[in-house]
């Protein structure tokens, strides 16, 4: 004999309906994008390749190369906070972990030591990575008047890199005896000039004053010929 309580439950022929799931809460970015708009519908990416769809809007195009360029940037602060964090985490197995990987520890150790030079709250986001690593081995304070600098005028990494190195020059120079017989030359060159003798100075691997240097003596040495030559006769004849 059924009871009130067993009559009340509704009998079904088909399958019992599945549970009403519980709301779900919002999916974090997956690994590698950057928050805010999606890529291009219709758009393939694999490890060695980028697939567009076909008569996509300029602008469109334009907006994936800027994303697919910070997303670029950014990894290398995401692998060295990443291997900052599994060094503290787990300092008895990160290394394993790394193994698995096809990751380069020592590249992962070179982005890890420039990330724990800088806090986040002092990291450029309109410089590169690059440009922090040419300054990580310098006091915080020295740090801070480059990366301004770098800021201000919109040098390049290379660029950054030669003034630091002229920087230390004369400083070595000023506490040098023989530092009054330093001759010191500042140059105004336009733009495209510049570029072409940073491009020159880097086929021979030198950095730009180097080069000038190294330019000037070759050019000295045409002229007048090698220092300890005698050149009296030279200068008779002439």
């Amino acid at each position: 004999m059924m009871t009130s309580k067993e009559a009340s439950i509704p009998r079904h022929s088909g399958p019992a309906a599945a549970p009403r799931s519980a709301e779900r809460p919002p999916v974090a970015s997956s690994p590698g994008r950057l928050p805010g708009r999606p890529f291009t519908d219709g758009m393939l990416t694999r490890r060695t390749s980028l697939n567009l769809p076909p008569q996509i809007p300029l602008d469109e195009w334009s907006r994936i190369g800027h994303e697919i360029f910070v997303i670029s940037e950014s990894s290398t602060w995401w692998l060295g906070d990443w291997l900052i964090y599994g060094q503290a985490q787990y300092p008895d197995r990160y290394m394993h972990a790394i193994a698995k990987t096809s990751l380069d520890y020592q590249t992962l150790r070179n982005y890890a030591w420039v990330a724990r030079r800088y806090s986040v709250a002092r990291r450029r986001s309109a410089l590169s990575f690059q440009h922090h690593a040419e300054l990580a081995s310098l006091p915080e304070e020295q740090q801070e008047k480059w990366l301004d600098r770098a800021e201000k005028f919109g040098w390049s990494r290379n660029e950054l890199r030669n003034r630091v190195r002229a920087s230390r020059k004369a400083a070595r120079a000023a506490n040098d005896e023989d530092a009054s017989d330093v001759l010191s030359i500042e140059m105004n060159v336009p733009a495209d000039r510049k570029q072409r003798w940073l491009e020159a100075a880097s086929t021979t691997k030198q950095d730009l004053l180097s080069w000038i240097v190294s330019i000037l003596d070759s050019a000295a040495d045409t002229v007048i010929g090698l220092p300890g030559e005698d050149h009296t006769s030279t200068r008779q004849e002439g």
